[in-house]
């Protein structure tokens, strides 16, 4: 069974699919589809990686802990 987490536009379209996430010279390389069909690989360096925590804040990092624990909801809220 192949394993992969996808992220949903709005219009509750597949918007990317990420196939494996894995470490490559330092950095986090992510690899899959944009769209269902494009291939893409990112690179995220750990500056970048960083950067991450300035978006955080501490209802968020509560909200993404217990998100982890959820049941899946089958459905993709509009925005």
């Amino acid at each position: 069974m192949k394993k992969s987490i996808n992220i949903y536009a709005p219009d509750k379209s597949n918007l990317m699919e990420i196939a494996t996430l894995e470490a490559k010279d330092g950095n986090l390389v992510i690899k899959g589809k944009i769209m269902g069909s494009m291939p893409m690989t990112a690179v995220v360096r750990p500056e970048e990686a960083r950067k991450i925590v300035s978006l955080l804040n501490w209802k968020l990092v509560l909200f993404l802990l217990g998100f982890l624990f959820r049941k899946p909801t089958g459905t993709i809220p509009n925005k």
